[in-house]
């Protein structure tokens, strides 16, 4: 006999908020939580809740209980249990890990003693309770596991690659850079690659960053995107040698402002490298670029240099096929990535060490990429 679902976990959160508004957040977010979980084992057993079918996986094994620390205060769960098959809630999970980060990192703040008094009640908000040196060490210890695997995960063919760095707050080292590294798979999905932490951006970062992503497996690159970044260059000629390189339009056009006499020029100089940009091919794009270097040769001779020397480099778009061209000319969607990571990393504002700081990036990242390639695709990768 199949005892259809009950769906009451959604009608009695609803009543619970209505009835108490936001102090019943919490125990809203349990109906809903515990509802979702039984739901989700009900998928995997593929089977309803005392349902016989033949397509069954396993059997309920009734539920656990587990206290879980969230912003709204502790959630006194029931994880669903199984038999004859392995099953662990994803809700449980996923989009839990950048918090876990994001309370470790302050919580080593605190134990370290370097915490204020907001960092303090940020760490108790989140933790749900005072927080021992045993605790973080703990929950560092099951987060940096599960994380180092993402990195060290193997890689294959990724034709397009986008990589960009960004700066954050170190105690003791001062300002580290963290670099990331996104491809586009065969199929036209976006996809984290890695992620590293360093003091610098010279050569020596770069270029073991990238021998690392080469013994995961990756291979089949046919077009890189970046920004000139110091160091870059060397390590990705010697990495990558022979790999078309696409200097980052956005970041080229700030560049130029540099190099204008004054600023009245900025508008119609923006616009002239748009005109350029936006060309149909390469060689009416050479064409475009030659015109603006006469054009600026005697009121502007240090732009006009500059503009032969560094536009083509952001011209390699034009080998791509028509339909990439526009999301690949520039390395933005990294720069949206690290608006992300921004996001939970201002909280911290000095991270107490580079462990820290590759937690929090990396739990972000790993997030993005299991959305990214469980989503919709960012490029339609048929060949001409």
């Amino acid at each position: 006999m199949t005892h259809p679902p009950q769906f009451t976990g959604c009608r009695e959160a609803i009543q619970l908020l209505a009835e108490h508004g936001f102090d019943g957040l919490a125990a809203a977010l349990e109906l809903l939580l515990n509802e979702v979980m039984r739901l989700e084992r009900s998928e995997v057993l593929q089977a309803a809740p005392y349902e016989r079918t033949d397509r069954r996986q396993g059997y309920a094994n009734g539920f656990k209980g587990k206290t879980v620390h969230s912003r709204v205060g502790d959630l006194h769960l029931k994880v669903p249990q199984t038999r004859d098959v392995d099953f662990y809630p994803q809700a449980l999970e996923r989009g839990v890990r950048s918090e876990r980060a994001l309370t470790a990192a302050l919580a080593e703040m605190y134990v370290c003693g370097v915490s204020t008094r907001k960092v303090s009640r940020i760490v108790e908000e989140l933790c749900g309770h005072q927080v021992s040196s045993s605790t973080v060490s703990r929950l560092t210890a099951q987060l940096d596991e599960e994380l180092e695997r993402w990195r060290q995960r193997p890689l294959g063919e990724i034709p397009y690659l986008i990589f960009d760095a960004r700066y954050e707050h170190v105690r003791h080292q001062g300002t580290v850079v963290d670099v990331a590294l996104i491809g586009i798979t065969p199929e036209g999905h976006r996809t984290v690659l890695g992620v590293s932490v360093s003091d610098s951006e010279a050569e020596v970062h770069w270029r073991e960053f990238f021998k690392g992503l080469l013994a995961r497996g990756l291979h089949g690159f046919r077009y890189i995107v970046s920004d000139d970044h110091a160091g870059l260059e060397k390590a990705r000629t010697a990495c990558f040698a022979g790999v078309p390189w696409q200097r980052c339009q956005f970041h080229l056009m700030k560049n130029a402002m540099a190099y204008l006499p004054n600023e009245a020029m900025q508008d119609e100089v923006t616009a002239e490298l748009r005109n350029i940009f936006d060309a149909p091919d390469r060689a009416e794009a050479d064409r475009r670029l030659a015109s603006a270097v006469r054009k600026y040769a005697e009121t502007a001779p240090k732009l006009a240099d500059w503009m032969e020397r560094n536009v083509p480099e952001s011209l390699t778009v034009f080998c791509l096929p028509a339909r990439h061209r526009v999301r690949m000319r520039t390395s933005n969607m990294l720069e949206r990535l690290n608006r992300e990571i921004k996001r939970r990393t201002r909280v911290v504002s000095i991270f107490p060490n580079d462990a820290a700081l590759l937690r929090l990036a990396s739990a972000v990242l790993m997030e993005v990429d299991e959305d990214w390639m469980s989503g919709r695709k960012y490029l339609t990768m048929e060949t001409n």
